[in-house]
């Protein structure tokens, strides 16, 4: 299955639960079809380059939202219910291009080590490494950043 961007431009007053509602309902259809979401991205309010004129009124401003999902090809036709969503300003589906996923993603040899190191490594679920915990970043930076108080004190004079 292809992957492909569906991308969302919302009215700017829409709550989120409605937003919620309208991907939530995207994403049912997606399941339906078979189909995986793969990403989503909320790119809250943007400023439109002009003013979309629906029937209540020009909106200069929206919330935009991308889906990413792997569906068949012919799930674009089946998007037509969007069309009349009172909600959207805009929508559109984009197909990616060269975009290389799964084991295709992998070259043979890059993909069986990956595959035996799945077998052989158990998950660490819960466990904590200790060397998270540690605090060792800026210590060594400190130097480089303080500041020379007689120099300071020539320029105000």
């Amino acid at each position: 299955m292809p992957l492909y961007d569906c991308m969302l431009l919302l009215k700017p007053h829409v709550t989120k639960e409605r937003l919620m509602d309208l991907v939530a309902r995207v994403g049912k259809h997606v399941y339906r079809r078979n189909g995986v979401i793969t990403n989503m991205k909320s790119f809250g309010v943007v400023q439109l380059g002009y003013g979309i004129k629906k029937l209540d009124g020009r909106h200069y401003k929206g919330q935009l939202m991308q889906m990413s999902m792997m569906v068949t090809p012919n799930f674009n036709k089946e998007l037509h219910y969007l069309n009349k969503e009172d909600r959207l300003l805009r929508w559109l589906l984009v197909k990616q291009r060269n975009t290389k996923y799964g084991m295709e993603f992998l070259d043979e040899d890059d993909a069986k080590s990956e595959m035996n190191q799945l077998r052989r490594k158990p998950p660490n679920y819960g466990e904590d490494d200790e060397d998270e915990d540690e605090d060792d970043d800026d210590d060594d930076y400190d130097e480089e950043y303080e500041v020379n108080q007689d120099e300071d004190d020539k320029v105000e004079k």
